[in-house]
């Protein structure tokens, strides 16, 4: 019996951890409840970044009762100084006798010293319950601090036989409204939007979620020699939603001095080819920990992370139209692979109807998630 109260109970803390997501990156989402048995006196969760944590908006509404109580948490609670203060603290002090904990948190100042400072203090904790629910849930927030480099989310929309425009370059519009309207919401809760220069001239996007969302993406263009036209729509909105222009070494200092005046960060990325530059970026966007990346495109950008095995999930919109022609474009380039059983393979796929079109929405398999030096070298080769 007490094994199906506390999974139902952790289950209620994942639920209410989902609700933190868009807002408390780079933290990752996290949702507790106290109870006494079957009954939930407290529930709360990380409502956004640099608020307080789940354990704290639970306690608060649980009060006095939490003495004797129980807390289910989907991550161990933290035990160091931050934005907040410690979660343990606030555990003891509020008198809990148990914590059922469902992962072990990875942050170094973390890393099962929470869980350890409890029991030191008394405290039953168990953990593990859910931990598989719980991975999947915060997988961004775990790649980030476990490797050093934001999750990476390609989007795109094709017709049914695979084009993403017309031989002649058109591609407006290849979905229906309300699939773009998903697309909106993915630019609203992710840290970047990032574009190679080709699909920057071909489409001139502005690349900004309408209506704004919870977060206002950073916008990044992928342009080796600093080209992109001052006439660019995201170019002219520079000083109002925030652009970054990844250029090569052996850009023009005037073509960087240019774009630098008209309002966007440009980054010299070092690196022999367009792989080692993507590279060199996504690294500096870990350390500036942003989780969370968007990526609408071009197709040899996709083809170059899909090549380095960099992909962790995939917004797909299929069209019920047909546009033919060798010349029109899929949605990846690349060197691509050489035989079917070293695919990128997709967990899981989420397949849905919206607007008459075929969303298609899955995470990429962990086991096929490294490209082997072969493929990389692919990658740096067409390039």
């Amino acid at each position: 019996m007490q094994h199906e109260i506390d999974l139902w109970h952790m289950q209620r803390a994942v639920q209410l951890a989902t609700q933190g997501e868009g807002a408390v990156e780079p933290n990752p989402m996290v949702g507790c409840v106290v109870a006494r048995d079957a009954e939930i006196i407290g529930e709360g969760y990380h409502r956004r970044f640099g608020g307080p944590h789940a354990e704290v908006e639970a306690l608060k509404i649980a009060g006095q009762r939490a003495a004797g109580a129980t807390a289910y948490v989907t991550l161990e609670p933290c035990c160091h100084q931050g934005k907040t203060p410690p979660c343990t603290r606030a555990l003891l002090a509020a008198g809990i006798r148990r914590v059922v904990v469902a992962l072990q948190d990875p942050f170094p100042e973390v890393s099962g010293g929470g869980i350890a400072e409890l029991r030191a203090a008394g405290l039953t904790v168990e953990t593990g319950l859910l931990a598989a629910d719980v991975r999947q849930l915060i997988a961004p927030y775990l790649k980030l601090v476990e490797t050093g480099r934001p999750w990476i989310i390609a989007k795109w929309a094709m017709t049914l036989d695979g084009k993403i425009a017309t031989r002649s370059g058109a591609s407006r519009w290849i979905s229906g409204p309300e699939s773009r309207a998903i697309v909106h919401k993915l630019r609203g809760r992710v840290d970047a939007v990032l574009v190679g220069r080709q699909t920057a001239v071909r489409d001139d996007p502005l690349l900004t979620a309408r209506p704004s969302g919870l977060r206002t993406a950073l916008r990044i263009v992928l342009d080796t020699h600093a080209a992109l036209s001052s006439e660019s729509q995201l170019i002219r909105t520079a000083n109002d939603v925030p652009v970054l222009v990844a250029v090569g070494e052996e850009s023009s200092p005037l073509e960087r001095l240019r774009l630098k005046n008209l309002g966007c960060e440009v980054l010299v990325c070092p690196g022999e080819t367009h792989a080692d530059r993507l590279d060199s970026l996504l690294a500096e966007l870990g350390r500036r920990r942003l989780t969370n990346i968007l990526v609408e495109g071009g197709s040899r950008v996709l083809g170059c992370m899909l090549d380095a095995r960099t992909l962790d999930e995939v917004h797909v919109f299929v069209a019920p139209k047909l546009v033919g022609g060798a010349a029109a474009p899929s949605p990846i380039a690349g060197a691509g692979i050489g035989e079917m059983t070293a695919a990128l393979q997709l967990d899981q796929p989420e397949v849905r109807q919206v607007d008459g079109d075929t969303y298609i929405r899955a995470r990429c398999s962990a086991g096929s998630s490294q490209g082997s030096p072969a493929d990389r070298e692919s990658c740096n080769r067409d390039r």
